[in-house]
């Protein structure tokens, strides 16, 4: 399949077959996420492979993460670092002021987002399957301890990788006339917002599992009606960020 069909067959993954990704694929994934693009070649950021079956257990319970693989497929989590950047800095006796601001956070946050995505784009190139895990964040402060997370670094997501045991629908996106503006901002319509609704109550009617009575709209109201990991910045500021 052509890289551009792969890409538009993305779905998210949450069961995979045990077998194992070979070294030499691991290498290949690594390889891939280091040659995303990188704010001034920062690379603000790490990976790190979860191996230890009692921490990823534990990082599942964190995530709440719905997944029925078991011990099958491997979870890796892409971390902004800014912490490297602090020992170079700090070996030339400069200061560390500049590196704790709120855009240098957002640097390293994109460089980590850039890497997973350019690893994910490659699995699915090789016939992988990925799930993002953003439900790590539930308790950064457990996840720092289990990591042993220094400054200045923050844990975006985790991201499963494995060979699929079976997959979901894709999801149909928003119109491109939705995302896509010339020139200004491209805003939605009552039309465009109703429009979509329909499809997406179509599509959670009709997937072969977890099906929903839903839509876009309706899972935009559930995701924002409460606040969500309230506590991110008092762990932001403890790792050494100023706001």
């Amino acid at each position: 399949m052509e890289l551009f069909e792969t890409m538009l067959q993305h779905t998210s993954v949450r069961s995979f077959t045990d077998q194992k990704l070979s070294h030499k694929l691991k290498e290949q994934l690594f390889l891939a996420a280091q040659s995303a693009s990188s704010s001034n070649f920062l690379q603000a950021f790490s990976l790190i492979e979860i191996t230890d079956t009692k921490k990823r257990k534990m990082i599942e319970q964190i995530a709440k993460f719905p997944i029925d693989n078991g011990d099958n497929g491997e979870l890796y989590i892409f971390v902004a670092d800014l912490n490297k950047h602090a020992q170079v800095l700090t070996l030339n006796n400069d200061s560390l002021e500049h590196l704790r601001s709120v855009e240098s956070l957002v640097v390293s946050i994109v460089d980590a987002a850039l890497a997973a995505q350019s690893m994910a784009v490659y699995a699915e190139s090789v016939g992988l399957g990925i799930c993002y895990v953003g439900g790590i964040r539930n308790d950064l402060f457990q996840i720092k301890e289990l990591l042993d997370l220094p400054e200045l670094t923050y844990p975006v997501f985790g991201m499963f990788v494995g060979y699929p045991a079976g997959k979901n629908e894709v999801k149909p996106r928003l119109p491109i006339d939705s995302v896509v503006g010339t020139n200004t901002y491209r805003t939605l319509t009552p039309d465009m917002i109703d429009s979509y609704n329909e499809k997406t109550t179509a599509y959670y009617q009709q997937r072969n599992s977890n099906i929903q009575e839903t839509n876009w709209s309706e899972k935009v109201r559930q995701h924002f009606e409460s606040p969500r990991r309230s506590d991110t910045v008092d762990f932001l500021k403890k790792q050494g960020f100023v706001f």
